[in-house]
């Protein structure tokens, strides 16, 4: 039997070459990539970086169970339109695409504007919206698309989210920030009924240097989410 001062002197710390890939745990990380085109269709530029902004909306819908129900909170969702409502995984839960009820929610767009916040946690809205047309500083918003299933590679895991935009505005449109929408419909489990909540800003990016589209271009938008990259 091992008593006194040994005790505290045995090294219970898991070896640093036990863990995986030398990492200490399981990593997340998201990576932003926008492919720019001009008015025939060539590449003109690839912009890329790291993407580290999730907006208060993306914690309260990530925040574990055990939380809500330790603490007794809700978390408060703020709208791309300044609304809130409650969260609650417990009582008021949102339900996700694929489930046999039209309660669900889903990705709506990944929105661009020609402003920024300095602080993206607290953002819900971007700062100046790019609206969808063919108008003057309007671009023209394609239908979102979500990787079928993860992909794997390794010990990484990752899914892409991407949309393509069009210029037919009849000018130059310059693009400063990025942000991806859901749209959320809450459950009441209480009284089995279904609240249309919003479109709700999860994630938030200014950019690293500002994209031009010419009048005729495109821009295709990938956001790229991994685990143990």
């Amino acid at each position: 039997m091992i008593v006194g001062k040994a005790v505290e002197d045995i090294d219970v710390q898991m070896p640093y070459d036990a863990y995986p890939q030398d990492k200490d745990g399981p990593t997340f990380k998201a990576y932003l990539t926008i492919v720019v085109r001009n008015e025939k269709g060539d590449i003109v530029k690839v912009h890329k970086q790291w993407s580290r902004s999730p907006t208060a909306n993306f914690m309260g819908f990530l925040m574990p169970t055990n939380w809500y129900t330790n603490t007794s909170s809700n978390w408060t969702i703020t709208t791309t339109g300044g609304g809130t409502f409650n969260f609650n995984p417990t009582t008021i839960p949102i339900s996700y695409p694929g489930t046999t009820t039209r309660c669900q929610a889903y990705l709506y767009m990944i929105q661009v504007g020609s402003g920024q916040q300095s602080n993206p946690y607290s953002a819900y809205n971007l700062a100046a919206p790019i609206a969808n047309g063919s108008g003057s500083g309007q671009l023209l918003y394609g239908q979102p698309s979500v990787s079928s299933t993860p992909t794997a590679s390794g010990s990484s895991v990752y899914f892409t989210i991407s949309q393509t935009l069009n210029n037919q505005s009849g000018g130059t449109v310059v693009i400063t920030e990025v942000g991806v929408v859901v749209y959320a419909n809450t459950w009441s489990i209480s009284s089995k009924s279904c609240s249309s909540s919003g479109y709700v800003l999860v994630w938030y990016d200014v950019l690293s240097s500002s994209i031009s589209i010419s009048n005729g271009g495109s821009i295709t938008i990938y956001y790229t989410f991994t685990v143990n990259p």
